[in-house]
């Protein structure tokens, strides 16, 4: 799913340009301006890429060869409310896997990607330590144990009546 940038995503991108192009040059530098535009970013648009690379001099399908191999690169933006289900053993076998489909279904997004509104991101997670509460979800920073398919149409309305409501009082104001 490609995502537009946001103004936001711009204006970083604009300090963004201005750190690399104060860092010295360099392929070994690669890896270290990529973490830096997603510390900056949050994510690896193609425009973040790009920059990398024009500042290396590389192609950026090597770039891009080198974000996709390590997994701490991400290519889509996260949501604001990020989605992690626990695949651990404990989770996985107490159905872990049905909950994450559940999560997808109710979205409309597969697990790496993020809702057209930036709301929602879903990604699977190893192990989060809380075993006995098998099987798992993190919604945000909140953790909910003994997850059922029926508790997650729930979860994802209170997040939305939440905004809902921020929205009204902010209206109000």
């Amino acid at each position: 799913m490609e995502h537009s940038l946001t103004a936001e995503d711009r204006a970083h991108l604009e300090i963004l340009q201005q750190q690399v192009n104060a860092s010295p040059r360099g392929r070994s530098l690669l890896i270290p301006l990529l973490q830096m535009a997603q510390t900056a970013l949050g994510y690896l648009p193609d425009e973040a890429l790009s920059l990398v690379a024009d500042h290396l001099a590389v192609t950026r399908s090597e770039v891009y060869g080198v974000a996709s191999f390590y997994n701490q690169f991400r290519f889509n933006p996260p949501g604001r409310n990020p989605v992690k289900v626990c695949m651990g053993t404990a989770c996985h076998v107490r159905g872990g896997e049905i909950i994450l489909e559940n999560f997808e279904r109710k979205l409309e997004i597969r697990e790496g990607e993020t809702t057209e509104d930036r709301e929602f991101s879903i990604e699977r997670v190893a192990c989060v330590g809380c075993c006995a509460l098998a099987p798992v979800a993190l919604l945000g920073e909140t953790l909910h144990g003994h997850m059922a398919p029926s508790k997650v149409e729930g979860l994802v309305l209170r997040v939305r009546l939440e905004k809902e409501k921020a929205q009204r009082e902010a209206a109000k104001s």
